[in-house]
């Protein structure tokens, strides 16, 4: 797991993964849409999927951990895919999280799925929150004056290589907004260059892609203004 360079609003920060971000300056690591518990609350719905979405996300943050060094996790929003989430944790997946929570400064802002700020699994709730004047929050406002870091929308960057169209999570990049990819290992993804994406970037001069190719961090514009 290569951390990938990249500069933004005056900073350095390092896509890790391809699905997670490392702020340099603040020894962070940046989470969006973890959706643990999707697995078992499709389940209770009738819809049968292996129960194991949670281990697998969490083993993910764990790696990113190891690989950046971060002293601090922020999770923007969509952290559990319901309210009741946190209660359904099976024991593994639960001791996992309460030793991650432990052995970083952990804050959790609250999104659109977790219908109130997390509770009873340590860590900080907060709707959202400025850092180093930076604002991080689960969806990208209108009302941003400065740089911002958001989630939401899961963004997919779709291309065509050798005849088959493959699709991978990638980060979508203005000169002061930034949407992450979904980081939970049960997730969809909207095309990075839909409609509501770009509406939800703008104002801005330049919209990218950024995506990682092995070793490489690849940026393809999606939108140019006139």
């Amino acid at each position: 797991m290569v951390p990938l360079s990249f500069a933004f609003a005056g900073q350095e920060w390092a896509l890790v993964g391809g699905r997670a971000l490392f702020w340099r300056a603040e020894s962070a690591l940046v989470l969006a849409d973890l959706h643990l518990e999707k697995a078992s609350f499709f389940a209770r719905h009738g819809q049968m999927l292996p129960p194991y979405d949670s281990r697998a996300t969490l083993e993910r943050v764990a790696d990113a951990l190891r690989a950046t060094g971060a002293r601090r996790v922020f999770c923007l929003g969509d952290n559990f895919h319901d309210a009741d989430g946190a209660s359904r944790l099976e024991p593994h997946a639960a001791g996992m999280l309460a030793a991650l929570v432990r052995a970083t400064d952990w804050v959790w802002i609250t999104g659109n799925h977790d219908a109130g700020p997390v509770t009873g699994v340590g860590g900080c709730a907060v709707d959202e929150l400025a850092v180093g004047g930076i604002a991080l929050r689960h969806q990208a406002s209108a009302r941003a004056t400065g740089p911002e870091l958001s989630g939401h929308y899961h963004p997919k960057l779709a291309i065509t290589a050798r005849g088959r169209r493959i699709a991978r999570p990638c980060a979508v990049a203005s000169e002061r907004r930034l949407i992450l990819p979904a980081f939970g290992a049960l997730t969809g993804g909207m095309d990075a260059a839909d409609p509501a994406i770009l509406a939800a970037m703008q104002p801005a001069r330049a919209i990218d892609a950024m995506v990682s190719a092995g070793e490489r961090l690849v940026r393809m514009p999606l939108w140019r203004a006139a």
